[in-house]
């Protein structure tokens, strides 16, 4: 029988995975996700860390050679409230830190509780 990894050996291997560069604010995004919804499950898929309302992705941090990528996946419903959110098409939105500044943390946790107050994430939650 086969059997999955934990997610937190699964998130860690992701950190470990990453240029020294691109840690420190990889981890600070990871944190201010958790601090904004500390039930929030995770896991690694396709590269890139998700964070998930009941299986279901609400946000994911993908690592780019110079900057990271908090992507929205209902982002679009949310640039209204959000200018900061950048991209086009139906729902996906990014949010992007460049490695060399500062993570806005109380911006990223006034997404994040915006993102967790769509109608289609919360009737997951």
């Amino acid at each position: 029988m086969r059997h999955l990894a934990r997610p937190a050996a699964m998130v860690a291997s992701f950190f470990d995975s990453l240029p020294p560069g691109q840690v420190a604010t990889a981890m600070a995004l990871h944190k201010a996700v958790l601090a904004a919804a500390p039930d929030i499950d995770q896991a690694v898929r396709w590269g890139s860390l998700m964070f998930l309302v009941r299986g279901n992705p609400l946000v994911t941090l993908l690592p780019h050679k110079g900057q990271a990528h908090l992507q929205f996946f209902q982002g679009a419903l949310l640039v209204e409230q959000f200018p900061q959110l950048e991209g086009a098409g139906k729902g996906m939105r990014i949010l992007k830190f460049r490695y060399s500044q500062s993570v806005d943390v109380d911006l990223v946790r006034r997404i994040i509780v915006a993102a967790l107050q769509v109608p289609s994430v919360r009737e997951q939650r």
